[in-house]
């Protein structure tokens, strides 16, 4: 089956201002593209047999003859896929990017490449079913990895062992018939908040994504900064010391080796070995294990050892943005995937580093703050990623 997109440059910019704004009246349209509006008309008139764009109802009368509103056709669904922090989930979203239906579910990713991929193909499938969807337009995936963005592969991905190199672009592609997107979860996640949080109205922010893998997204004059190789924003391997912990990548002092869940439930363990704390011993007692949640829900129940935990981490990650806020003077920074509870404290600690040792060029009006869109700025981002490609002219 042909893929289905705009044909020229101005509808695939059409396209663009209707996913990015919603429904628009033809009169505001014609506006901004500055088409004659014979040309708009037949644009149109070609985006709506395509079934790319339908008519939303009259728009608000500016005088005369009244206009209506244009948005993205009813059939245009994107899919998205997330991997990473021992979930795999993946959703359904409309041509504007809002979520339509998702599901979640475990998933040891140390089960291969092929079995995660083949499962989230049929949750796909299950979800255009429901949809009652010949196909999706597109498909966007996010990996806690280094992606070679033109292939459509991870690359050494410390937090996915044995996907290295494993085709998930064109395997998802011709499962699915439809165009498919590979990229870092930072980088979605920054392109969800651009597009539907609190990035939004920033042309320059940096999205710091915590987890099982630490990364950051860039986005610089509006637009995501992949860098040459597309390695842009891997700040999880940066080394913050010679003779620090081992981390997953192999090096020593990693930021990840200090900062990821791995590190805090590492430093948990340590903690209740030592008697430093009565609440994590009692859950490892329960559980026979303990994770970032329960470290989590330590320090919001005010167990000292658990904040302390947390504010040491913290103040790692803050050493890390002071390099690089002085080196890309953002507007904004946000940070995403903190587990419940905890936002608060680490926020206090990464602000008190920044602020303090940073510029005041550079840190006198940049806020620092938590995302508020949790896992939804992966889905909406990854969404987003394979609709630039859905939404290019042929």
């Amino acid at each position: 089956m042909p893929m289905v997109g705009p044909e020229t440059a101005d509808q695939a910019r059409l396209l663009r201002l209707l996913r990015d704004d919603g429904p628009r009246s033809r009169v505001e349209l014609v506006d901004v593209l500055g088409l004659p509006r014979a040309r708009f008309a037949a644009e149109v008139d070609r985006l709506t047999e395509l079934g790319l764009v339908e008519t939303a109802g009259p728009a608000a009368s500016r005088g005369g003859r009244r206009s209506s509103l244009l948005r993205v056709g009813a059939q245009v669904r994107f899919g998205a896929v997330l991997v990473g922090d021992g979930r795999l989930r993946v959703a359904l979203t409309d041509g504007e990017l809002n979520l339509l239906a998702r599901h979640d579910e475990p998933v040891d990713v140390r089960v291969g490449p092929e079995a995660v991929v083949g499962r989230a193909v049929e949750l796909l499938g299950k979800l255009r079913a429901e949809a009652g969807l010949a196909r999706l337009t597109g498909v966007g995936v996010a990996l806690p990895a280094p992606v070679a963005v033109r292939d459509g592969t991870p690359v050494s991905p410390p937090a996915l062992p044995g996907w290295h190199r494993f085709p998930v672009r064109d395997t998802l592609a011709a499962e699915l018939g439809c165009p498919v997107h590979v990229d870092n979860d930072a980088n979605a996640m920054a392109l969800g908040e651009r597009h539907a949080g609190t990035g939004r109205p920033f042309d320059d922010f940096l999205y710091v994504k915590l987890g099982d893998a630490v990364g950051c997204g860039l986005v610089l004059g509006g637009t995501l900064y992949r860098g040459a190789a597309s390695g842009a924003g891997d700040i999880g391997h940066l080394q913050l010391t010679e003779d620090g912990p081992l981390c997953g990548c192999g090096n020593t002092g990693c930021v990840e080796a200090y900062c990821g869940d791995a590190a805090l439930v590492r430093e948990a363990v340590t903690a209740v070995r030592a008697g430093r704390s009565t609440a994590l011993a009692d859950r490892l007692a329960e559980a026979g294990t303990l994770t970032v949640s329960d470290v989590a829900a330590a320090a919001t129940e005010g167990d000292a050892a658990a904040q302390t935990l947390v504010r040491d981490a913290a103040r790692r990650l803050g050493q890390v943005l002071v390099g690089l806020v002085s080196f890309v003077n953002p507007a904004i920074v946000i940070i995403g995937g903190t587990p419940p509870g905890i936002g608060p404290v680490l926020l206090a600690e990464i602000r008190g580093v920044v602020y303090r040792r940073s510029t005041p060029l550079a840190t006198g009006s940049m806020p620092i703050v938590l995302s508020d869109l949790d896992d939804r700025a992966a889905l909406i981002g990854a969404a987003r990623l394979v609709s630039d490609q859905a939404f290019a002219a042929r």
